[in-house]
């Protein structure tokens, strides 16, 4: 009976796990945040269903040992079972605790390179968008649409508007064309950098002398938040990441206002770096 009433105690709780998983968040974190943060894109949902699917064999496995253990513990216990056998070999355990987690690791395996492999190149891209990280901002630029650039900083405290976020809102967010195929070349100009987007499933390091290839579609416009999590300098905690995806109509009537913009600007810099930290 006990052994039943803990069994059942740890599937509610392998239950409640799962259930925050693929509960809906928003783009951003939110305070007290246990689960992932909600899919807003085709590799993010396919990222979900893996890690729902590894939750499960694990929850299973463990609770699993769990009772095998608790099982041994108290029919073998020495008040229980005084002479105690001499067994050294069992066949039939010996081909089960072998085959099965060959089978767990096929299971795993199958799901993890397929999606590895769906996630490694750009399917039919529509555009192409240049991630540089520097120490402590991102420049981001547009080979496809007259090859302009800007820096984005993040915004500091002092200088936040309402509705902006701490920490997490900048000067210039990337901007992209909700539903389209967005190939991301990822390069680093002094150390690494990590550009990472969670609602998108999107994290690519940033290394000098080499360009890292992701990609990503935004099912919805909106803005989506990121930060850089390589411990890359002091101002490491200063250099989020927000996209904001838009229309495609909206994106070309932007598109023709940046290219003003910032014909004139280098894209790169160290002005508002103490700023940026304040």
């Amino acid at each position: 009976m006990r052994l039943a009433t803990i069994f059942f105690a740890f599937l509610g709780a392998a239950l409640a796990v799962v259930g925050l998983a693929s509960g809906a968040w928003a783009a951003e974190p939110q305070p007290w945040q246990l689960g992932m943060q909600q899919p807003a894109s085709v590799g993010k949902e396919s990222l979900h269903s893996l890690h729902n699917l590894l939750l499960w064999i694990i929850t299973i496995t463990t609770i699993f040992v769990l009772a095998l253990l608790v099982y041994v513990c108290v029919k073998f216990r020495a008040d229980k079972n005084p002479n105690p056998s001499k067994t050294s070999h069992n066949t039939m355990i010996e081909v089960l605790w072998t085959v099965i987690p060959v089978v767990i690791l096929v299971v795993i395996a199958v799901p993890s390179f397929r999606l590895l492999y769906f996630l490694d190149r750009t399917p039919n891209a529509d555009m192409t968008i240049k991630v540089t990280g520097h120490q402590w901002y991102w420049n981001y630029g547009y080979p496809d649409h007259g090859d302009f650039a800007f820096d984005s900083y993040m915004i500091p405290e002092n200088e936040l508007q309402p509705g902006q976020k701490r920490l997490l809102d900048v000067d210039n967010p990337l901007v992209v064309p909700a539903g389209k195929n967005i190939r991301v070349l990822v390069v680093g100009s002094d150390v690494l950098h990590s550009w990472l987007v969670p609602a998108l499933g999107v994290q690519l390091y940033t290394v000098p002398g080499r360009t890292n290839e992701t990609w990503f579609n935004i099912e919805e416009p909106g803005v989506y938040y990121g930060q850089c999590n390589q411990i890359c300098g002091v101002n490491h905690a200063y250099m989020p990441v927000a996209i904001r995806a838009v229309p495609e109509a909206e994106f070309n009537a932007w598109v023709e206002k940046a290219r003003e913009e910032f014909a004139s600007k280098d894209g790169g810099g160290d002005v508002k770096v103490a700023n940026a930290a304040r």
